[in-house]
């Protein structure tokens, strides 16, 4: 019979606590449990240190029904896991017959005399399941107590490994009645994380399975859907129906799933328009056609870009009027519009978008910093000039200008 099981990982070692060495292993155990329909609640980092794992352990006893432990089951004296959880559990602590001939073995080959501490990697605790660590020295440990289940594993990533796939795995899928988790992320522009949270109130609040997870991210806000079935048929599918009662809250403003990015969408959309683009980038200082080039096949869309950073630049490499210059100013409606019309002319596409506005560290023009006007000029004769402020340093600030900029086409094109 299937049971939920709802899992805590706890990595062992002052190591880590101290940034020496990367904590990869629980991100790797909190995938695969994920992968396999396992609920993780609670990921924790411990040194070694006895009292301090022991009130860590207890927690774990109390809040988790699987309990994965790594590390801490080495030769030295502050190799304490097993110590730690016998405080709660009480349970004797007894060398294994077959991992004690293993590693004695081992030294005999390296004719190299064992020390005393090297028995301790070979203790399990009494009438518990042992698993065969077949790249290192201490046993794995799987051991039931007050109906939470104890998995004791090595530090060490590769014998973690070896051993979850082996045995814990096999073991866990037994008592979760081979459940998986399936995840998509829908991804989300010109729209705020605390916006899209209360459009989708309803169905966040009543949510179950699948689970609906808003995210702000650097390029925008995403909604992670993670279902968990019998099949990856049977959670695909669940996912698709929340899917579409998402998207008919907000789907205005959907533009991808997964990894798909934001210039990917643009590009298809400007590859099925049959439509070519170029740019005029002041503020941005080619960010924007950094994003264009780095696509596979960008040379069909994106015919190139001019960095008018100076006002000289703009005037007499762009060709925008003196008196644009002069009487409105470089960060203007006039002057970003002048830009877009003038780059499309110039390069010969259908599409020019430009940039300009104030970076910082100071005003420019009586403008404060943040200020940015993003134009986009089609030869069919569409054109449009927004005006925007973004907060943050000066990456920042263009960074969320080039991002703004694909969103105003994306929605144009779109």
């Amino acid at each position: 019979m299937s049971k939920i099981l709802n899992s805590e990982i706890i990595t062992v070692g002052t190591e880590l606590l101290l940034g020496q060495i990367t904590n990869t292993n629980s991100q790797w155990i909190a995938e695969q449990l994920a992968e396999n329909g396992i609920n993780t609640f609670y990921q924790t980092v411990v040194g070694d240190n006895l009292d301090r794992l022991s009130h860590t352990f207890r927690q774990a006893q109390e809040r988790s029904n699987v309990v994965i432990v790594t590390g801490g089951l080495g030769p030295t004296e502050d190799d304490l896991s097993r110590e730690a959880f016998q405080k709660i559990c009480n349970i004797p602590i007894v060398e294994e017959p077959n991992a004690l001939k293993k590693i004695e073995e081992f030294y005999h080959k390296q004719q190299v005399t064992m020390t005393p501490n090297n028995k301790r990697q070979a203790r399990v605790f009494k009438d518990s399941n042992v698993l065969e660590n077949k790249t290192g020295m201490a046993p794995g440990n799987i051991v039931e107590y007050d109906d939470v289940i104890w998995i004791f594993l090595p530090g060490v990533p590769r014998e973690m490994k070896q051993l979850f796939f082996d045995d814990v795995l096999p073991f866990l899928k037994q008592l979760n009645g081979e459940m998986i988790l399936q995840s998509k992320v829908l991804r989300f522009t010109g729209i705020g994380e605390s916006v899209l949270e209360h459009k989708l109130h309803s169905l966040i609040s009543t949510q179950q399975n699948p689970t609906i997870a808003p995210l702000a991210q650097k390029d925008g806000v995403t909604i992670r859907l993670t279902a968990k079935a019998g099949t990856i048929e049977e959670a695909e599918e669940l996912i698709e129906q929340t899917k579409t009662a998402v998207l008919n809250e907000v789907g205005d403003y959907f533009y991808g799933i997964d990894q798909e990015t934001l210039e990917e969408k643009v590009f298809s959309l400007l590859q099925a328009q049959n439509k070519r683009i170029a740019c005029a980038e002041s503020l941005t200082g080619g960010l924007f056609a950094d994003r264009f080039v780095s696509l596979n096949g960008a040379s069909t869309i994106f015919k190139g870009g001019i960095v008018c950073y100076d006002p000289a630049v703009k005037q007499n490499v762009l060709g925008v009027s003196k008196e644009t210059i002069e009487n409105e100013g470089t960060v203007s409606e006039a002057c970003a519009l002048e830009m877009a019309k003038n780059v499309a002319r110039l390069l010969n596409t259908s599409i020019g978008i430009s940039f300009t506005g104030v970076a910082g560290p100071t005003e420019i023009e009586a403008e404060r910093v943040g200020t940015t006007f993003i134009a986009i000029y089609d030869t069919d004769g569409f054109e449009h000039v927004e005006q925007c402020f973004f907060q943050g340093d000066r990456e920042q600030i263009r960074y969320r200008a080039v991002l703004k900029g694909l969103e105003i086409l994306f929605n144009y094109l779109k």
